[in-house]
């Protein structure tokens, strides 16, 4: 087995991508109150900035900075992921290795991290963060997907309400290799 090693930096910036085990469901934005209260109940316990945040139906995108002193984001994915999947009812199929451990089916075990370096590589996953939902088709403007942090990045100036404008006139593909 590889020996995968996660970058844990006190204070530090992190853009993260979360997925579903099962990518078909589209359990995040069908309960997207009880995804909105596992972050609010983390964050009361172990503080943490939400820089920017994308709910699509199967996965998410975010990136936080941690507090002074504090590099601990496993914690944070690990309550977060617990108090989702405890507000769901219980139905999903499992796999022999995780009933063996008592876990539930609804998320991928691991997740994509990667240590934010410096201010344009702050500000170029933040905006990948906000166009994500038009990447995958679900809207044509970003301002229209709801399950944003883009309209309060709008209200605090960092964003024109049209950025990214209107891709339904684009030509061509963009957005990750297929």
């Amino acid at each position: 087995m590889t020996g995968y090693r996660r970058n844990f930096i006190a204070g530090g910036s992190f853009f993260f991508t979360v997925n579903l085990a099962d990518r078909r469901l589209r359990l995040l934005t069908e309960n997207i109150d009880a995804l909105r209260t596992a972050f609010r109940e983390t964050q009361r316990h172990h503080p943490f900035a939400i820089d920017a945040i994308v709910v699509l139906p199967d996965h998410l995108h975010t990136v936080w900075t941690l507090p002074e002193g504090d590099a601990d984001f496993s914690t944070r994915w690990r309550l977060i992921k617990t108090s989702f999947s405890r507000k769901l009812v219980v139905g999903e199929p499992i796999s022999s290795s995780r009933a063996k451990r008592g876990e539930r089916g609804i998320w991928q075990r691991r997740y994509w991290e990667h240590t934010i370096r410096d201010e344009t590589d702050f500000a170029r996953h933040i905006d990948y963060v906000h166009i994500n939902p038009v990447k995958h088709g679900l809207v044509t403007q970003v301002r229209d997907w709801p399950y944003s942090s883009f309209r309060r990045l709008v209200r605090d100036g960092v964003y024109p309400e049209d950025w990214a404008g209107d891709v339904s006139k684009l030509d061509g593909e963009f957005g990750e290799r297929r």
